[in-house]
């Protein structure tokens, strides 16, 4: 373990994948909110320098067991925020080495946590879940659920798990359904909704961009700070008001490839792109184009700030 003056006596967090897309940016969420000695950041691989000086690190493989409870034991860690996981593109081409890391890893935290020795779980779900045979606008919260991609199979096994641990041992696990994520802060990982993040990046460094995905592919996305926001949310409610310990839907807005183009070109006019899909094609056409949050806003008053025309703006300030 590292010398790092961890804090005891106050609330004290583990993130498991700190250095990916999504755990990169919610370490420093959660170390501004409740202090940098108070959130343990761990990845199999060191991240920023950033994330990796600012507060406790400690490099750690989530698949191993003892190794993840010597880390919880060590900093009394309550509350534990399970971000490794390898995503949808890139578990199609490593099948039995996505599903070991995916599920692995989530059954290794709901066994320390039904064990009580973690007292709260965030585990992410993702739109992966649903299938060519799930209604494709407004999915709804509760509806049929046949992913085709090792990704989804892993996430909609993960989220029965998620209700099996709550409802036998009463683990306090949440968890979301993230839509495809738009950050400027850090590179995507593997998904197939990455096309939405490489585009702003090509469009200042080349002014064109070769789109992954078909002209009119519609897919469910929203910006990272709102996606965040969610996920420091939902964990913040009391525990009654969390109704569903599968996985919560959540929305922000839904878009193809050709209207990013056109928020761009309002910024950049000379912006130009092309459209070559290729197998992510098949995965994006399995999922759904808009998704139904109702339930998320009713249990626990989810809503979004960021549409299209505001993530495009904030992107291109930052990037440039």
């Amino acid at each position: 373990m590292n010398s790092f003056n961890f804090d005891f006596m106050q609330k004290s967090i583990l993130i498991l994948g700190a250095c990916g897309q999504i755990g990169t940016e919610l370490t420093l969420a959660l170390r501004a909110k409740y202090g940098n000695d108070c959130v343990v950041a761990s990845d199999i691989r060191e991240g920023s320098k950033e994330l990796v000086e600012a507060g406790p690190f400690e490099l750690l493989d989530a698949t191993n067991y003892e190794a993840l409870e010597d880390v919880i034991m060590y900093y009394e860690i309550e509350e534990v925020y399970l971000m490794a996981a390898m995503l949808s593109a890139t578990a199609e081409k490593f099948p039995s080495r996505a599903w070991n890391l995916n599920m692995n890893s989530l059954f290794n935290v709901l066994d320390l946590a039904k064990e009580k020795k973690v007292n709260r779980v965030f585990w992410p779900s993702s739109i992966a879940v649903f299938g060519p045979n799930t209604p494709r606008e407004l999915t709804p919260q509760h509806t049929i659920m046949e992913p085709t991609t090792v990704y989804g199979i892993s996430k909609q096994s993960g989220e029965r798990w998620c209700s099996y641990y709550h409802e036998k041992y009463g683990v306090d696990v949440r968890s979301v359904r993230y839509p495809g994520l738009i950050s400027w802060k850090t590179l995507p990982g593997g998904g197939t909704t990455d096309y939405a993040v490489e585009i702003y990046h090509k469009a200042i460094e080349e002014g064109t961009y070769s789109c992954f995905l078909a002209e009119q592919t519609v897919l469910p996305m929203m910006f990272m700070d709102d996606a965040i926001r969610a996920t420091l949310q939902i964990m913040e409610m009391p525990p009654e008001t969390i109704k569903i310990r599968s996985s919560y839907n959540l929305a922000a807005m839904s878009f193809t490839p050709a209207q990013i183009a056109e928020s761009i070109q309002k910024h950049i006019p000379d912006f130009s792109m092309t459209y070559n899909p290729d197998f992510r094609q098949d995965i994006a056409d399995s999922w759904p184009g808009s998704i139904d949050d109702s339930k998320a806003q009713l249990d626990w008053g989810w809503k979004p700030e960021f549409d299209l025309e505001k993530t495009t703006a904030e992107m291109l300030r930052q990037l440039k």
